[in-house]
């Protein structure tokens, strides 16, 4: 049997992200993101069951806000294929499609069965994350504004130039001042941290390190993106509560350890596929045409053999019917 991902299911991912941006794009800025989320969950899932892989979500969105998710341990696909780890979040971004605001994403993530980091009871990490050039730069145990200007040295840069991406939370605040009290900028985003992650890699963005205090999920999928786009992430799990912590050390976790793309991901060959729910600088969102149906942007990726791809989709309006929740565009051609 094939126990290895390969470039087939590559594209046969871009069929899940499709499905489940479609679906959630029906509910952009109608405000319930917990509908929207189950919209995209239920989309995800109806197509993930026709893959042809013997699939384990090792890595699932939902633990800690409740939403709805493809559960921890739920085994999707067909059952014939490769046996793999799946690290997967239908709708990277609720709020942002609640309130119809740019940048969320459907995202999914596979490699080989038993190489995806599990972080335990430990739902969020902290993150580095950035290209190639800067990947031995990306240390937690370095205060955040002296990577600012190792980065800036690297780069031929001034300091005024380097531009962090974090997301914009109480936690983060200290650290936001400081890095623009050395003159560097900051950008704030709402949520969508993986999204975040791909900015901050990619070589033509304006977008040079991302830092912050994010989901452990999102840790994960963002290590597979990374790994096939050649850049570098470092992570460490960060306990919300003293009873989290006893349960991380209680499970055998160092909480000390960084964990770079290549712990998260601990394979050579893994996927990644996204596509755009709502408008982004990384992908066009779901639009709806006027004689019926949808497009799509997606990007889907492979490490291995560092390929990039973009898919541009039309969706047939009359196979709505088949899709969960209906409605005009919910179809995968």
């Amino acid at each position: 049997m094939i126990t290895t991902p390969d470039r087939t299911l590559a594209m046969e991912l871009v069929r899940t992200t499709e499905a489940a941006a479609l679906a959630a794009s029906r509910l952009a800025g109608r405000g319930d993101k917990i509908a929207a989320d189950q919209a995209a969950v239920d989309g995800m899932r109806h197509v993930l069951d026709t893959v042809a892989m013997d699939g384990l979500v090792v890595i699932g969105e939902g633990e800690k806000d409740e939403a709805p998710m493809l559960y921890n341990g739920e085994r999707v696909g067909n059952g014939d294929g490769p046996q793999v780890d799946i690290a997967v979040d239908p709708l990277e971004g609720t709020t942002l499609t609640a309130k119809g605001q740019p940048n969320a994403l459907a995202v999914i993530a596979i490699a080989p069965r038993g190489s995806m980091f599990d972080p335990g009871p430990c739902v969020y990490m902290e993150k580095l994350a950035g290209g190639r050039d800067i990947a031995d730069l990306l240390d937690l145990d370095r205060p955040v504004v002296e990577t600012v200007g190792m980065i800036a040295e690297r780069r031929g840069k001034d300091i005024s130039e380097v531009l962090m991406i974090t997301l914009d939370r109480p936690r983060h605040e200290e650290q936001i001042e400081a890095v623009r009290a050395a003159g560097a900028k900051v950008r704030l985003i709402s949520d969508g941290d993986v999204a975040g992650s791909l900015l901050a890699v990619m070589s033509d963005s304006a977008v040079d390190f991302l830092w912050g205090i994010g989901g452990t999920p999102e840790g994960v999928i963002s290590a597979a993106a990374i790994k096939c786009l050649g850049g570098a992430i470092v992570g460490r799990l960060w306990p919300r509560n003293d009873e989290e912590r006893q349960a991380a050390i209680d499970g055998g976790y160092d909480l000390e350890r960084q964990l770079n793309q290549d712990i998260l991901v601990n394979a050579d060959q893994c996927l990644f596929s996204a596509t755009g729910v709502t408008d982004g600088e990384l992908l066009q969102g779901v639009r709806r045409r006027p004689q019926g149906g949808a497009t799509t942007e997606s990007v889907v990726m492979r490490a291995g053999s560092d390929t990039i791809r973009r898919v541009l989709a039309q969706h047939r309006p009359e196979k709505l019917a088949s899709m969960p929740g209906g409605g005009p565009g919910i179809a995968i051609s």
